[in-house]
């Protein structure tokens, strides 16, 4: 499947990588995140929902597990599993049911609940790096279905 890579320098081009990927993302797709604390996934999720006209508070549903937003008739749906203490926990709180084919859903922390989630289109993965001095992150986006490998080739034009 389809790769890419990213040098993020600062928040601004975490939030414009956001910004970019909410772009060319259709309806009914799931996007990962995983990094360490602190790494940016939220940063990417706000610049994502920003780009589809958002303009409240985006913070991370560390302990609701789930932020719900209806954008232009389009719902999405924020998760943080990073407080899961077992995949159970988000199947008995009915979390397949977000998951609709219709919805996009942006999932932080996915390994927490693995065996429950569906495979995602993309995979966003966020680590610290230092390039040429500057203390910045890389964001690497892999695809893992069809319509991922669309939104990567979209994002590498």
């Amino acid at each position: 499947m389809a790769e890419v890579s990213f040098f993020l320098k600062d928040e601004v081009e975490q939030l414009s990588l956001g910004s970019s990927i909410a772009d060319r993302t259709p309806p009914g797709s799931v996007i990962f995140l995983q990094g360490e604390l602190g790494a940016g996934k939220t940063t990417l999720v706000r610049g994502f929902l920003q780009s589809l006209g958002f303009d409240g508070n985006v913070k991370s549903p560390t302990y609701t597990l789930l932020e719900p937003y209806l954008i232009d008739n389009q719902q999405i749906y924020h998760f943080d599993l990073y407080r899961l203490g077992t995949p159970d926990e988000l199947e008995y709180a009915g979390g397949r049911d977000y998951f609709d084919g219709e919805s996009i859903c942006l999932v932080e922390w996915p390994e927490k609940a693995e065996g429950y989630l569906p495979e995602a289109d993309i995979i966003c993965s966020l680590n610290y790096q230092q390039r040429s001095g500057i203390q910045g992150r890389c964001c690497e986006i892999s695809a893992q279905t069809d319509k991922g490998c669309s939104i990567i080739r979209s994002l590498s034009n």
